[in-house]
């Protein structure tokens, strides 16, 4: 586990115990519940809850307690070291801000997390001066002394909640690169994907950079097909690494498999209706992993602009074209086709898509008009490519009936506008950070889309009830293995055992948010069996990550555990072996059998439960007693047809 790997507000807990009856073991270091149930009178709602001191164009969630935010190179009024901020830590328990030091210019750089729980910054921006105009000097100077983010710029961060962490430099890429995307990859290194040498509305020929390659590094980058064949609009490709360990890459109307061991690209359907990368930016999330869907992976993409490939000029009224409103999804190891599903309830650019821990996607932010992206024509609103921003969240449900996914029934707008250069990401309570939008070249507080600073926090239907509690957390998860038991009691399920049925043990990797995507973010759900007690209380045997790491990759993620649609408090869990290298995997510890003991009266008769399948009948009260003292559950003993 890296330096400064925090578990905030959690205590820790030895134990080791033998589950005699099935075989299990628990051996080792568990995470306690994070305290009380939180509440908030923001229910469905926004609450304006900090300054981010750099605008928020880059995001991402780094331990419990501390959100990181990352801005291009301007004129902020907060200063560090000489210079204006562009980087910050918020935390979430005092709701203060700590400045850092962003040394070179992050602007439209990527991100993600390797398995060793250190974040990568990669990429950004030549140096620059007032207004985004290139400085003189290129390796530091008046008036910022911001060194070129385009090649040198590989900033590593071990995040921490003492105050005492920062960006660091390390290597320099083999090329420049701005507008690059970052996937984590199933050995916990990571992909570095595209981008151009100059930057510019779009890319062109002259300044691709049609290329991957790897931290970190292994040799010379290495030439990718789709992105020579999709100019101008094949910056920021959107990646997900896929269970077969191949990547999908989607790029302007494209989308392939990359090989990326064998450098092999094979071609799929085009992605229907609306370009959805970079600056046409539609939402985009994978949905979530589960034994039910045999963890297959599945891609969703939402809103975007239909522009065709010899359009993105500017020298029309791209800042008033409508955005489209289409929703598509592939299964791309099942199916080479997209399928049309339920589109958004109105066209929108720069949605930000949202995995919530109970399995719903929000989305939030953008507008309804145009794309992303900044400039100076007769037609931008101020330098804004977008206009009419869109306030109003609304909700993707994957469970609903087709025809009525989206909702937004009860939720309530925003007062700020988010727009090009916003970010959002889930935080451990169950709750979105929100914060940035500065589509100007420079800090505009009097734009009509100005230069934005305000936090929000958006709180969805669950927060305010009562949270479960499960005891037994491991600190890590493996790749097979020995399952591991989570205790409920009554009140986590809610006063009905048999909600223990239809809990998720779900692990949520929140991801690095920038340009409507959040590049590694991805859930995946624990299988489990289970044992409903008759004092109403329960145990979750939960089987470790299946034995194959490209599910999801090793890191630090979110575990969840979610009953009867209400989330506990999210604990910080390291995934893999927690260092850069070939994961262990093994085989998945088969699980006991699933059973429900009806409710028990005093006089040893039985209560019936829909779920029950085993009745346990009158007992030695004072065994009982030592039962419920000691945790185990040597009672099954008594009960043959549990074998």
């Amino acid at each position: 586990m890296p330096q400064g790997f925090a578990f905030a507000s959690s205590s820790v807990v030895l134990f080791c115990f033998n589950l005699l009856t099935f075989g299990g073991r628990a051996c080792g270091v568990s995470l306690k519940p994070r305290g009380p149930s939180p509440q908030t009178d923001f229910l469905n709602n926004f609450e304006v809850v900090g300054n981010s001191y750099a605008s928020a164009q880059q995001v991402f969630l780094g331990t419990l307690d501390k959100v990181y935010i990352v801005d291009k190179t301007e004129d902020n009024p907060w200063q560090i070291n000489g210079h204006p901020v562009w980087a910050s830590e918020w935390s979430i328990s005092s709701r203060k801000t700590r400045v850092m030091d962003a040394i070179t210019n992050s602007f439209c750089a990527g991100g993600t997390v390797l398995g060793n729980g250190t974040w990568l910054n990669v990429g950004g921006n030549q140096a620059v001066t007032y207004g985004g105009v290139a400085a003189l000097s290129q390796t530091g100077g008046p008036p910022y002394d911001d060194p070129d983010g385009r090649q040198s710029c590989v900033s590593l961060l071990t995040p921490c909640d003492d105050g005492n962490c920062d960006w660091v430099l390390d290597q320099p890429m083999t090329t420049p690169r701005w507008y690059p995307t970052l996937e984590t990859l199933e050995d916990g290194s990571a992909i570095i994907i595209g981008g151009c040498q100059n930057g510019g509305y779009v890319n062109d020929a002259s300044q691709d950079n049609p290329t991957y390659e790897f931290f970190p590094s292994r040799g010379p980058p290495v030439i990718s097909s789709i992105l020579q064949n999709t100019l101008p609009a094949n910056l920021y490709p959107l990646t997900w690494l896929l269970p077969s360990g191949k990547l999908f890459i989607q790029s302007n109307w494209q989308t392939v498999l990359l090989d990326y061991h064998q450098n092999l690209e094979t071609p799929l359907s085009n992605v229907p209706d609306a370009v959805r990368v970079y600056p046409a930016s539609g939402g985009s999330v994978l949905l979530p992993m589960t034994p039910a869907n045999n963890y297959t992976a599945s891609i969703m993409f939402c809103g975007g602009s239909n522009i065709m490939p010899d359009q993105w000029t500017e020298v029309w009224d791209i800042p008033h074209y409508p955005a489209s409103s289409s929703c598509v999804q592939i299964s791309p190891e099942v199916s080479s086709s997209y399928e049309e599903i339920d589109p958004l309830p109105e066209g929108r650019t720069m949605g930000n898509l949202i995995l919530l821990p109970d399995g719903r996607i929000l989305c939030l932010n953008g507008a309804k008009l145009g794309t992303a992206g900044y400039g100076n024509t007769t037609y931008t609103v101020g330098q804004s490519y977008a206009d009419q921003p869109i306030l109003s969240p609304v909700i993707y449900n994957p469970n609903a009936p087709a025809g009525s996914r989206w909702s937004r029934d009860s939720l309530n707008p925003s007062n700020i506008y988010r727009m090009y250069h916003s970010s959002a990401t889930l935080l451990p309570d169950g709750s979105v950070f929100i914060a940035g939008s500065n589509p100007n070249s420079d800090v505009n507080t009097s734009a009509p889309y100005p230069t934005e600073y305000r936090i929000e926090i958006f709180y969805p239907s669950y927060y305010n009830q009562r949270r479960p509690e499960p005891q037994g957390l491991p600190k890590g998860v493996t790749y097979g293995g020995s399952f591991f038991n989570l205790s409920l009691t009554a009140a986590d399920l809610f006063g009905n055992v048999d909600n223990i049925q239809s809990a998720q043990v779900v692990l949520l990797r929140t991801g690095f948010s920038t340009h409507t995507m959040n590049m590694g973010m991805r859930a995946v759900e624990l299988d489990y069996s289970f044992l409903g007690k008759s004092d109403g209380s329960g145990v979750l045997y939960v089987s470790q990550l299946p034995p194959n790491p490209a599910i999801m990759p090793p890191g630090p993620a979110l575990a969840f555990v979610v009953i009867n649609g209400v989330p506990s408090i999210g604990a910080q869990v390291m995934v893999g072996s927690g260092s850069i290298g070939q994961q262990p995997t093994s085989p998945n510890e088969p699980l006991p059998q699933s059973t429900i003991i009806p409710q028990q009266s005093s006089k040893g008769t039985t209560e019936s439960s829909s779920g029950a399948s085993v009745v346990l009948g009158q007992t030695h009260g004072s065994l009982l007693h030592w039962l419920k003292i000691t945790g185990t559950f040597l009672a099954v003993l008594m009960i043959p047809s549990l074998y």
